[in-house]
């Protein structure tokens, strides 16, 4: 996999890609990181990647001739399968978004700033957006630093253990259930007595039971999901909206 960020600070990714299963996953060439400056596109003597929006109101916008220069530029040089934009008016980061790109060859993430990037860039030159959540960031760059590292789960080899991920909260639509550790008792709590015993289908059967009690107490819209009552969306999140600030 080779992942391709274009924005206005690509020198905030290294420092976190470089760390735990990522930075053990670049090493091993499992996966590559390249980080590309927005402004070395601009054709103005300021570099400037932003204007005043049309119809006016606050911030700024960026403009829409930088971003489709700087996308085909990209796609041209590095052959890069999908181009992604984190936005709140995106489709939601779920497992089956971050699956499905993780079977992609490259990814390129445009990182916006200010309200957005002009629409037209983004009817052009990209193949989706994409919400982490439901609130608003200052910039993209967080946010492709999120999804980055949820679709690089999927590849095989990055995470030791293939179940560690088929047991991650959401993957089968419920939270997890809870861990425990060393000591045995802290604090006058000890671990539930049924960890101990080493019985693997009791032990099985109270981890599902727990993570069902966990997302009804917390997330009980999941388990209206399950039901079908809410189905859970895996489309190609290709609804193009102006807002990408994360």
């Amino acid at each position: 996999m080779h992942i391709h960020i274009l924005g206005l600070f690509p020198d905030t990714f290294d420092t976190y890609f470089s760390q735990s299963l990522l930075g053990k996953a670049r090493a091993k060439g499992l996966v590559t990181f390249h980080y590309h400056q927005l402004r070395d596109w601009s054709h103005n003597k300021h570099h400037a990647v932003d204007d005043k929006p049309y119809g006016g109101g606050s911030g700024m916008v960026i403009m829409a001739d930088v971003v489709c220069a700087a996308v085909l530029a990209l796609k041209k040089d590095h052959q890069i399968s999908r181009v992604v934009l984190p936005s709140p008016a995106g489709s939601p980061l779920i497992p089956a978004v971050a699956q499905r790109l993780s079977c992609e060859d490259s990814l390129l993430f445009v990182c916006g700033r200010y309200e957005g990037v002009d629409q037209r860039a983004i009817d052009k030159v990209v193949d989706e957006e994409i919400s982490i959540g439901d609130y608003v960031i200052s910039g993209g760059e967080l946010a492709a630093c999120v999804i980055t590292d949820a679709v690089c789960r999927y590849i095989p080899g990055i995470v030791g253990k293939a179940d560690s991920v088929e047991n991650d909260s959401y993957q089968q639509g419920l939270l997890e259930h809870p861990h425990y550790t060393r000591p045995e008792i802290f604090e006058g709590v000890p671990v539930p007595q049924v960890l101990i015993n080493g019985n693997h289908a009791e032990i099985k059967k109270w981890r599902k039971n727990e993570s069902i009690k966990r997302t009804l107490e917390r997330r009980p819209d999941l388990i209206d999901r399950i039901k079908g009552a809410k189905p859970m969306s895996n489309n190609q999140g290709t609804t193009k909206k102006a807002n990408n600030n994360g």
